[in-house]
């Protein structure tokens, strides 16, 4: 498999293109099917241990919203320029009207997330505190979710509300967090589209015949129910999962080791990491892999082209902690830098 120094060519060589790809992100219209997430910071610093428990005080000093899960995946192709449209459920709750207020500031289309009265918004708190002049820390994490699948009705509703818009995008994305969203009859309802790509944690032959998947390492191994360890066994897990899922193509992203990508004919190509030296915090990166190389697809690239231009995106946000998004202009400027490196 190359390494970056032997692939340095062929990215100066196919960077034209690749710019002129990303010009085009804007003129993409995407439907995202997902389970929403909002991830809350708490932040504090430490007072003293309480006398009512063996626990500290914290004095609150700001609290921080963004959207996790199939959340970060919408928010990732807004901040692309995208025209982005979202599906999904929260709760009629506080946590509910953060995100669909977050959407909306970011100019995402939400007419169409549903409100279930009977489930709370999934949504992650996490605690933090610091001393005076001291790293913060994470000291607790508090998980609101539901443990049941929607009602009929709601799962009814959602499969309308796609449908409803198959004919207005150009590519429908699964966003699969696990967390009861994506049931047979949502998923029937976004497979009819021709371009679907599919970002799902586990069961990835619920999604069959779908365009493009983009498991990472663990979850690929845990689809073929294997170790991928070697290029043989990259090789058969990538056979295995296009009979598994009838895609065309197969993306599996494998941390530093890059991505590789796999096509019904079985030729596999290996993209190498581009940034394996400031890698901070890989949480969401495979959001942001998914919303670049969708747009890039949209946008006339080939899925050699469009995992490229993925990989280029993941670079960026592994630079920073927590999940977070890049923008064209950010990615042009990382591209350029790779090519001064050449």
């Amino acid at each position: 498999m190359p390494d970056f120094e032997a692939f340095k060519p062929i990215l100066a060589s196919a960077a034209p293109k690749l710019f002129d790809l990303l010009d085009r992100f804007d003129r993409a219209k995407i439907l995202v099917i997902g389970d929403l997430t909002l991830d809350e910071f708490l932040t504090g610093q430490v007072e003293r241990l309480s006398r009512e428990a063996p626990v500290l005080i914290l004095r609150h000093e700001y609290t921080r919203q963004i959207p996790g899960g199939g959340g970060n995946a919408i928010y990732n192709f807004a901040k692309l320029g995208a025209k982005v449209k979202a599906i999904g459920l929260t709760g009629h709750d506080a946590q509910g009207e953060a995100l669909r207020r977050i959407f909306a500031e970011a100019g995402i289309d939400g007419d169409r997330i549903i409100t279930d009265a009977n489930r709370p918004t999934v949504t992650k708190t996490r605690i933090a505190g610091h001393a005076r002049q001291s790293v913060t820390q994470q000291i607790v994490r508090i998980d609101r979710k539901s443990d049941q699948l929607p009602d009929l009705e709601i799962q009814n509703q959602l499969a309308a509300a796609i449908r409803s818009q198959l004919d207005t995008v150009d590519a429908v994305v699964f966003s699969d967090y696990g967390e009861g969203v994506l049931t047979p009859t949502v998923i029937e309802a976004g497979l009819s589209h021709s371009r679907v790509i599919v970002d799902a944690q586990k069961a990835l032959n619920r999604y069959p015949g779908a365009t493009l998947f983009t498991p990472n390492l663990p979850e690929a191994e845990n689809a073929v129910g294997y170790g991928i360890n070697n290029q043989e066994t990259l090789a058969n897990a990538a056979r295995d999962l296009l009979a598994l899922t009838q895609a065309e193509e197969i993306l599996i992203t494998r941390g530093e080791e890059g991505m590789t990508l796999c096509d019904r004919d079985l030729t596999l190509h290996h993209i190498p990491a581009f940034n394996r030296t400031d890698v901070f915090d890989v949480t969401g990166a495979g959001d942001t892999v998914v919303a670049a190389l969708t747009l890039a697809l949209c946008a006339g690239a080939s899925f050699w082209e469009a995992s490229v231009l993925g990989n280029l995106a993941a670079s960026i946000v592994v630079r920073q902690f927590g999940t977070a998004t890049t923008s064209v202009e950010e990615m042009k400027t990382a591209l350029t830098n790779l090519l001064e490196e050449a």
